[in-house]
């Protein structure tokens, strides 16, 4: 028996020289890339397991299990910086983890966020060290005015994406952007948009777009989200919509969300208040801005949350009470 178990011993050690020589070669080897030089945008924040991923998107023919087990073994999981990186033919994963463990970036990235109000968006801006800060100092209304904005608010004006820059660029021109991109993705949805939507304008559809976003618990939910604040408007019903009243409260919101907020009058108070607010909430997506101009076909006029990230959707007050007790009492 003691022969036996040696033998095994024996054959398994055999089996796991072979792995770890098969895998130092495949480190070695260089990758298959889908073009020469392609250049694939690591975002800032990324774990390892998902810079593995955003390679092989980028182009990269290599498995993201695999660099993530090398970046790991290497000691430089937690090293591998954010940019826009240029991959040439020859490059093996080896060189791919020296490259980004160094940071050899062709391009700096920023990172806007689905969702984030607008001050959130600056202070990711006025972070990035590879800018250069021109709007420091600049008050939000000065700061439209500097990329030739017209509105005077800039929530909701920027697009939610990943932008990249070279060292040194003006965060002026990130921001100018990023509000054209946002101008580029609302047309495109105002022109498509359904008939007989109660908007006057584009910049209305941005709002209700806004609105979407904050409340969407399930990305396939946004259409019908979109569609009860639409009827609820047709009918000139309140939209009672918890994100815009949060909005209203500003900075002091602790997370708590109180029966005087939403008693207390401010002009994003869709409780006390008919119709949209005066400006957008956050910066809503292309799914969000698709969402509140095409609307899905329903007359649905609430919706309560069920517990697991999906809503109920009803179309009269007596159905949504009994949801309402069913999902959120418990009844």
């Amino acid at each position: 028996m003691k022969r036996i178990v040696l033998r095994l011993i024996g054959v398994l050690l055999v089996f796991a020289l072979a792995a770890a020589g098969g895998f130092a070669w495949w480190a070695h080897q260089p990758v298959g890339l889908s073009a020469s030089p392609v250049e694939v945008i690591i975002k800032p924040s990324s774990g390892v397991a998902s810079v593995g991923r955003q390679i092989q998107r980028g182009g990269v023919s290599m498995d993201p299990r695999l660099f993530q087990l090398l970046a790991r073994i290497t000691g430089h999981g937690a090293d591998l910086k954010a940019g826009g990186y240029q991959f040439e033919t020859g490059i093996a994963p080896l060189d791919i983890i020296e490259k980004m463990v160094k940071g050899e970036v062709t391009h700096y990235v920023v990172t806007v966020i689905e969702g984030w109000e607008f001050r959130k968006m600056r202070a990711a801006v006025d972070a990035n060290p590879a800018l250069k800060h021109d709007t420091a100092g600049m008050s939000d209304a000065d700061l439209m005015k500097a990329i030739g904005a017209t509105e005077p608010s800039p929530e909701g004006l920027f697009f939610p994406d990943t932008y990249l820059f070279a060292r040194g660029s003006s965060d002026v021109e990130l921001f100018r952007h990023a509000y054209r991109a946002m101008q580029k993705r609302l047309n495109e949805a105002w022109n498509a948009r359904a008939p007989d939507l109660p908007y006057k304008t584009p910049y209305e559809a941005l709002v209700m777009a806004s609105i979407v976003e904050k409340e969407t618990g399930q990305a396939v939910e946004r259409p019908m989200i979109a569609a009860v604040f639409i009827n609820r408007l047709r009918k000139n019903m309140m939209l009672q919509t918890d994100p815009t009243v949060i909005y209203g409260v500003g900075e002091s919101f602790d997370g708590n969300l109180r029966k005087k907020d939403l008693q207390t009058d401010t002009p994003y108070n869709t409780y006390t208040r008919t119709g949209l607010p005066p400006t957008p909430i956050a910066l809503p997506g292309i799914a969000s801005l698709a969402a509140a101009t095409t609307p899905a076909p329903s007359d649905a006029l609430y919706f309560v949350a069920r517990g697991d990230g999906s809503s109920h959707f009803s179309n009269s007050l007596p159905e949504h009470n009994r949801a309402v007790d069913k999902y959120q009492r418990g009844k």
